[in-house]
């Protein structure tokens, strides 16, 4: 008779997720993953599937969490701008203060250019960043707090892809000054 397979999945994905975070999804073995989580490989393979599906599960876990996280920050802003503001300080703080830079955007240079699925996962997770700062925009439009002059998503657009090159520099210089320079410069240039 087989045995019966127990273990908090979501806690084992948590874990997982930490592995592939700090080294990417070719870097991370079976083994690594299954030590973290916890379990044996057999144990993987009979609840999961294998390392492309834990990995998948991962990906999915981790831009889920940032989602709701970004909702809940804009709710406690005081005005859509404020609640912009926050989001450009609070990845500058990510940049700064994270170890092993996003997941999201190691994993779109690592495997999503040769993975499909990976790139769906991705694509969507941007999708919801630009319409989530596209909407506030507006909202910041039509409250006065920016100019009407501006096009919400193409400014959204500018900000997705101008924190994504932050990375690189911390990569490069580890200079926390250059990132925090660059979130106000870019906050400046909202009203302006």
């Amino acid at each position: 008779m087989a045995r019966t397979v127990e273990f908090d999945i979501e806690q084992a994905i948590e874990r997982a997720t930490s592995v592939f975070w700090e080294k990417g999804y070719n870097g991370a073995s079976l083994r690594e993953l299954t030590d973290a989580m916890k379990i044996n490989s057999s144990s993987l393979y009979n609840t999961i599937g294998d390392k492309h599906e834990l990995f998948v599960l991962c990906l999915k876990q981790y831009t889920h969490n940032r989602r709701i996280s970004l909702q809940e920050q804009a709710l406690q802003a005081t005005s859509p701008l404020a609640a912009i503001t926050d989001f450009i300080n609070q990845v500058s703080i990510a940049v700064i203060q994270g170890v092993n830079g996003c997941l999201a955007i190691k994993t779109a240079f690592e495997v999503s250019p040769k993975d499909d699925l990976i790139k769906a996962i991705l694509k969507a997770d941007n999708e919801f960043t630009q319409t989530f700062l596209s909407s506030l925009i507006k909202a910041a439009i039509a409250q006065g707090e920016i100019g009407k002059d501006k096009d919400p998503d193409l400014l959204a657009d500018y900000i997705i892809s101008t924190y994504t090159g932050w990375y690189e520099l911390h990569i490069l210089y580890r200079d926390p000054r250059k990132i925090t320079n660059l979130a106000q410069f870019m906050i400046r240039h909202l009203t302006q």
